[in-house]
């Protein structure tokens, strides 16, 4: 399905244009249901409703609404896919509610897990919601109440538990939550009262928005299918009204399992957590199985340009990773960021470019003599947890120095191996990280 601009410009009809993006979004808007966009792109996974939403969505501007759990002070790239179809819909003239779960967070979602989440007090949850409006303010559009973002705090923390319990829990079988896939992989392990509530929480926060902003759709990760049908039923048996969910395909690769994960850890949106650098290289590292599907979901790139660049064979598939890594790194971090990472990457693996970007730590002279040692010199970079994950790797050729293999776990780096003030440790293939000595 294409843009009818994409259409024009590529047949040769179209010579100047006063705002390209404007009018080829202009275009995208009025000509293609945003249900159908979602669909084409992979977002969608389960819909209460398929026929009443792409109808809903086509002839109304819809409220509708997502849920972050603020456990950390920074979303990560299984966010992504969320905030993205947002946008999508955003863009088609819809209104995101982003909702902060300052009040479910101190609860904390069973779904997903093996065992019950640290419990958080009120202070670590605040710092975290400040933390999602700053980010989520690059991807959506607040201005004059386009989007609003909106804290379940704000009820949840003063309910009356008996008025609670007689509006609300009168509408819950516990057979059939206990039927739930949230909540039967818990019971062999053990589910607590405490988050045996999260169901009703988060399905009384869709009665909430539905009568405080009219909100009408539900949008969450497949994970939350039994939490999004418990809040669209209960808005609909509360208060007599069409309340509608969808879930979205989580971001997994080919082989199934979770994207966003390295040997380091998550894959964060923050700079101070992840770096623009490390962030382009985990894009420009997915396989070739998955790089249709990332740039499907991850980008606003036109579809048959998606199609063209996941069709791409052999080695020229490593030009499609370079698009979608630019892309993603530009939407996350700007276009200048996007650029040194590419930049950087370019200097290291093809000869070229330039490579400020890598990550760097800064030393005197007199630490970098201190920590000599190449387990050390690992741990100082953070390329390595721990001296045992540094001696398996250089035991397995996995270390190098100034792109020379090292083979022995005591070696002793000195000031021969400074290159123009660094060194340039990697760790495998594509891990970076340089020594600067000031």
């Amino acid at each position: 399905m294409s843009n009818v601009f994409d259409t024009l410009k590529e047949r040769g009809f179209i010579a100047q244009t006063t705002h390209e993006d404007e009018i080829r979004e202009l275009l995208e808007n009025e000509s293609v249901n945003v249900f159908d966009t979602l669909k084409e792109r992979g977002f969608i996974a389960q819909t209460t409703h398929e026929d009443e939403i792409r109808e809903l969505l086509e002839n109304e501007s819809v409220t509708f609404y997502t849920g972050f759990d603020p456990t950390a002070d920074s979303l990560h790239v299984g966010h992504f896919v969320q905030v993205m179809a947002m946008s999508h819909l955003q863009k088609a003239g819809h209104r995101p509610i982003v909702l902060v779960g300052g009040g479910t967070g101190m609860i904390g979602d069973p779904s997903g897990r093996t065992d019950m989440r640290k419990m958080m007090n009120r202070e670590m949850v605040d710092h975290n919601v400040q933390a999602f409006k700053k980010q989520l303010s690059k991807f959506l559009d607040f201005s004059d109440d386009k989007a609003i973002i909106v804290d379940n705090a704000d009820w949840l923390l003063n309910l009356n538990y008996i008025e609670f319990l007689r509006e609300i829990g009168v509408h819950f079988s516990v057979n059939r939550m206990l039927t739930a896939e949230c909540f039967k992989s818990r019971l062999e392990r053990g589910l607590s009262f405490l988050e045996f509530n999260y169901m009703l929480m988060q399905s009384y926060d869709f009665l909430e928005l539905y009568r405080r902003y009219g909100c009408r759709l539900e949008l969450g990760g497949d994970d939350q299918w039994s939490n999004i049908i418990s809040g669209a039923d209960l808005v609909r048996r509360v208060e007599g009204a069409s309340a509608y969910g969808m879930t979205f395909a989580l971001l997994t690769t080919s082989e199934g399992k979770k994207m966003g994960k390295t040997m380091a850890g998550a894959v964060w949106l923050d700079p101070e957590k992840t770096s623009p650098y490390d962030f382009y290289q985990y894009w420009r590292n997915v396989d070739d199985a998955d790089v249709e599907k990332c740039l499907a979901l991850l980008t606003f790139l036109p579809m048959d340009k998606v199609k063209r660049l996941g069709n791409l064979p052999g080695e020229k598939k490593n030009e499609a990773k370079r698009i979608l890594a630019f892309e993603v790194t530009k939407m996350v971090h700007g276009e200048e960021e996007a650029q040194k990472a590419q930049d950087a990457a370019d200097a290291l693996f093809s000869g070229g470019g330039d490579a400020s970007a890598i990550p760097s730590t800064e030393v005197t002279i007199e630490a970098f003599k201190d920590n000599a040692n190449i387990l050390d010199l690992l741990i100082l970079a953070g390329l390595i947890s721990s001296k045992g994950e540094g001696r398996r790797l250089v035991n397995q050729g996995g270390i190098y120095l100034n792109n020379e293999r090292v083979q022995d776990i005591g070696y002793i780096a000195t000031e021969n191996d400074v290159e123009d003030g660094a060194i340039l440790l990697r760790k495998g293939k594509k891990t970076y990280h340089k020594i600067i000595i000031k």
